[in-house]
């Protein structure tokens, strides 16, 4: 079994498990887990939401924004229709750094800040933002910045 075959079957595993009615997204590692399998590979940036329901099980796991290999555009307004569109209580915010830091810049820190206060107009709480970089991450709620 190839590298890419054993990827594809670990995130059918997930997400299957993730899906299920009686999983609650609870662990910053194990979301990280979870997202790292999905960047995998990515040379550039990709900006996607875990979007939760009121007990914090997963409903979708979406790409909204798709950018350069050093960073990408990402619009408050397109994240809180699509937060309403799934009908979501709550969203994980994550992206990737192809360079393989996962350290946040200053950019990162204030979309995160910019998408909160959107989020919250509309009673949407946002757990978490994790950044991916090649095998790292950096969970923002870990770190104290949500």
């Amino acid at each position: 079994m190839s590298d890419d075959e054993i990827i594809h079957h670990a995130l059918c595993i997930l997400e299957e498990r993730l899906n299920k009615p009686d999983y609650v997204v609870n662990s910053p590692t194990d979301v990280a887990r979870y997202l790292k399998l999905h960047y995998e590979g990515l040379e550039y940036e990709s900006f996607r939401v875990m979007f939760l329901n009121s007990q914090h099980g997963l409903i979708r796991l979406k790409e909204l924004f798709r950018g350069t290999i050093n960073s990408a555009a990402i619009y408050p307004r397109e994240v809180v229709k699509a937060a309403l569109a799934f009908n979501a209580a709550a969203v994980v915010l994550s992206h990737n750094h192809p360079s393989g830091d996962p350290k946040p810049s200053q950019a990162d820190r204030h979309i995160t800040r910019h998408l909160v206060d959107a989020l919250k107009l509309i009673d949407v709480k946002v757990l978490d933002h994790i950044v991916v970089g090649g095998n790292d991450s950096y969970s923002f709620a870990e770190h104290g910045l949500m």
